[in-house]
């Protein structure tokens, strides 16, 4: 079995292109406002967004470009039944915590 290579813990925005890494820009600055509930895991945070259609496309759109940029995440888009909660999750290894705290000045 190949043993995995890890990324540096560092953003490598040069992955996007100057279009995409504008698209990116607009979208976090559309969807971090709206993170209002954060819980801290062991391995990273959990954020809590608006349920609406629109919002999950921005999410999912904006978790697209981060696996690009940041391919340590461990990204995950949660719809809870019944209409539910939307919850975004970012983990990964060891030192993502860290970098999550920096990059979203928590």
């Amino acid at each position: 079995m190949k043993a995995l290579q890890e990324s540096p813990l560092a953003c490598q925005r040069l992955a996007l292109s100057p279009e995409q890494r504008q698209r990116k820009d607009a979208l976090t600055k559309i969807l971090q406002p709206m993170m209002n509930t954060n819980n801290e895991l062991t391995n990273g945070f959990e954020f809590e967004l608006p349920s609406d259609a629109s919002t999950f496309q921005a999410a999912a759109e904006w978790a697209i470009m981060e696996r690009v940029c940041c391919p340590f995440f461990d990204i995950d888009l949660r719809l809870e039944r019944e209409g539910g909660k939307f919850l975004l999750r970012l983990m990964g290894r060891e030192g993502v915590k860290q970098f999550i705290k920096s990059e979203f000045q928590l």
